[in-house]
């Protein structure tokens, strides 16, 4: 059998019976249980740290409510751009063929969108801390410490190669389900009970 060196480590055959390669479910768990490490962490630093009431604000913005609401969209715009560049790349877009440029166009959003997800989530922190007062104010607190557990497992699980061909979609689609529930509970919300206002 012959192997493309070209092929992404996903899509190259794995060495072992069942489709697994040697001590693959090891490699594999060292990167979730430092996700899973990176979310306790965040969580627990938000629950017993005070919280300031503000970390940052930006000029020409009437308030951080807007600042991060803006920056949250934008990351969720750039989610959106990971999503479809990624079904594009697995070949799960009907009638779409991935441009030689997709690659690139995948991986620079997901940069950019963490990029602006990061102050978001740094005001969060240090000026809110963890919060349980409301339904909605406990999923965010939640989600927002697995988003960022769950990215960093996708981080370094695509660091690794014969991974079985389902799971960096998987976690891919974890990461934007936590995202897109963060946008729900925070910027489309903010928006809804203040207003579209910058």
């Amino acid at each position: 059998m012959s192997v493309d060196p070209n092929a992404r480590p996903q899509d190259r055959p794995s060495g072992g019976p069942n489709g697994q390669s040697p001590g693959g479910a090891a490699r594999c768990a060292v990167p979730v249980l430092v996700g899973a490490a990176v979310a306790v962490v965040l969580g627990v630093y938000g629950r017993f740290h005070d919280p300031a009431g503000t970390a940052f604000n930006l000029a020409g913005f009437s308030s951080t409510g807007a600042v991060k609401s803006w920056l949250a969209t934008a990351a969720f715009a750039f989610g959106l751009v990971q999503l479809l560049s990624a079904t594009a790349m697995y070949g799960r877009l009907p009638g779409v063929r991935p441009a030689a440029w997709t690659p690139v166009l995948h991986r620079w959003s997901g940069r950019v969108a963490f990029l602006l997800a990061v102050p978001v989530a740094v005001h969060c922190l240090y000026a809110l801390g963890y919060q349980t007062q409301s339904a909605r104010a406990a999923w965010h607190s939640l989600l927002g410490c697995f988003f960022f557990g769950a990215f960093s497992a996708k981080m370094l699980l695509l660091r690794i190669e014969r991974l079985p061909g389902w799971l960096l979609p998987a976690v891919g689609g974890l990461v934007f389900a936590a995202l897109t529930v963060l946008w729900l509970t925070s910027a489309l919300w903010f928006f809804r009970t203040f207003g579209v206002t910058t």
